[in-house]
């Protein structure tokens, strides 16, 4: 792993690239199930909040019932883009989307006036939901006929966010145990080829620190660049990723951010410590045990 110096023949020579590609390649991969894992709930609110809500108004309803519904609906905290739509509005955007052989047969527009909204990721549930028909109903008494959203769907995709987040929840905590032994392991592997040099070094006099600090400094560089390799490779296959995707997220800088500090710090901090460790274990074997 570390670098000391050229040894007799090629067993004496460092091999710190092949661990730092290891380390890179291990640290891509939790950095790619971590990605995942935070878009999980990002996609889910995404479909979540696209998910319409109808307020189906009484016909003989009044301008000032339905501006003033209309201004409570916007009031709270969880509705998003709150549309009063009118008869003239349903029927233009029915005709839009389905078949206009209805008007051979009817004079009359048959759909009633509507306060169309969406509601915010947190409340998409459907006793949330239940809760906010009946707060309505019970503020505006005779003034909704309906309140309906589809509830088939916010009960799916409800359970596809929690069953897929505990899949992943677990997928990630069994990654980080696997990342942190074979980021040790590769370490270690590394190590292996340099026992001879390091025992040498404390047979002419040279203190365990003396040994280790070089070694150790080197390690925390090598984890350093393990980590901005994985990190690049990861940045590149995000955007790759994003731009495949049908469904354009809106971008979270700041977990992104977080994963890479995370990262960062799991690469050094693993790679410090088990080449510290390795050292130590060489310098505390006896010399043929090292064969």
């Amino acid at each position: 792993m570390a670098q000391f110096g050229k040894a007799s023949g090629k067993k004496g020579k460092p091999t710190y690239t092949g661990a730092i590609i290891g380390v890179a390649l291990v640290l891509f991969l939790f950095g790619i199930v971590g990605w995942f894992f935070l878009n999980l709930r990002k996609t889910g609110d995404y479909f979540k909040e696209n998910i319409q809500v109808h307020t189906y108004l009484n016909r003989d309803a009044g301008k000032k019932q339905i501006d003033s519904l209309t201004a409570y609906i916007t009031s709270l905290p969880y509705a998003n883009r709150v549309e009063h739509v009118t008869k003239e509005m349903a029927i233009a955007k029915w005709n839009a989307e389905n078949d206009t052989t209805w008007q051979k047969f009817l004079t009359n527009n048959p759909l009633p006036e509507s306060i169309d909204f969406y509601v915010k990721a947190d409340h998409v549930q459907k006793d949330s939901l239940s809760a906010l028909a009946l707060n309505l109903q019970a503020a505006y008494p005779g003034l909704i006929s309906e309140f309906q959203f589809p509830t088939e769907t916010v009960a799916k995709v409800s359970s596809y966010v929690k069953t897929v987040g505990i899949i992943f929840l677990v997928a990630a905590v069994l990654l980080t145990v696997l990342v942190v032994f074979s980021i040790d392991n590769t370490i270690r592997l590394a190590m292996y080829s340099n026992r001879f040099l390091i025992k040498t070094m404390q047979m002419v006099g040279a203190t365990r620190w003396f040994i280790a600090g070089p070694i150790n400094r080197r390690a925390l560089i090598n984890g350093l660049i393990a980590s901005l390799i994985a990190i690049a490779a990861i940045w590149g296959s995000v955007l790759l990723i994003e731009k495949m995707m049908p469904v354009k997220l809106p971008p979270d800088n700041v977990s992104l951010i977080l994963l890479f500090l995370l990262i960062i710090a799991l690469g050094i901090t693993i790679t410090l410590i088990s080449t510290h460790r390795s050292v130590i274990k060489y310098l505390r074997m006896k010399l043929d045990d090292l064969y």
